[in-house]
């Protein structure tokens, strides 16, 4: 067969959330020194942010759950001690003035923060599910869980978009444990309410169960730092 050979088209890469595949406009330029100096400014604060709400987030769960015998409350606190775990990975690699050479480690310790978490949610469930434990009452538990679930979307949105434009994978990948956080609020906080009012205590930890599943994905993603690119 004659003819002019036909040109092999460019091969396409993909990631789980599409965030690597090419885009339908030319690439944006990578921003400049001033913007980049911003942008690693702003996920500083933002991991702050993080941390200090998730220390007392921690401590109030962990105590509601003692009083109230609820695994999924001292659950739900212990992932925020791991929430912190991960932020303070992000801060230290924000510390160096080069903090690219950083993120490869900073990836590491968050994605094994997210398998401690889906470990400790998945045996917790269990325990719970086997009848192991019934939790009582908790409205500081409730109301915890309900401001959790209001205020970790908007922390999440804003990290995660500046860790995007500013390329990093380990700012990314924080944003999504803290909107893993979102999820754990939100499941905890119907559990409560199913457990106080319907007295449907599976509720809680079957839907724990859904979490920790997802957690093993995002942590598999974030120590193969294909969060972004």
């Amino acid at each position: 067969m004659t003819g002019e050979p036909r040109e092999r088209e460019p091969a396409r890469v993909t990631c789980a959330d599409d965030c690597c595949a090419p885009p339908a406009s030319p690439p944006t330029a990578r921003p400049g020194a001033e913007r980049r100096a911003v942008l690693a400014r702003r996920v500083r604060l933002l991991v702050a942010a993080t941390i200090a709400y998730n220390v007392i987030e921690a401590v109030v769960a962990i105590g509601a759950g003692a009083v109230a015998s609820s695994t999924a409350l001292i659950g739900f606190g212990l992932d925020s001690v791991v929430e912190v775990a991960s932020a303070a990975a992000v801060a230290w690699q924000f510390t160096a003035t080069d903090h690219e050479t950083r993120e490869r480690t900073a990836l590491r310790v968050i994605g094994f923060s997210f398998f401690a978490l889906a470990a400790y949610v998945t045996v917790g469930s269990v325990r719970a599910l086997l009848g192991a434990d019934a939790a009582a009452h908790s409205t500081v538990g409730i109301v915890l869980a309900a401001v959790s679930l209001a205020v970790m979307p908007g922390l999440s949105y804003a990290q995660r978009r500046a860790g995007r434009e500013l390329g990093s994978s380990s700012a990314v990948a924080d944003s999504k444990q803290t909107l893993l956080c979102t999820y754990l609020s939100g499941v905890l906080l119907v559990g409560l309410l199913l457990n106080s009012t319907l007295g449907w205590w599976w509720a809680d930890p079957a839907a724990a169960l859904v979490i920790a599943t997802v957690a093993v994905k995002e942590g598999r993603e974030a120590w193969r730092g294909d969060h972004c690119c």
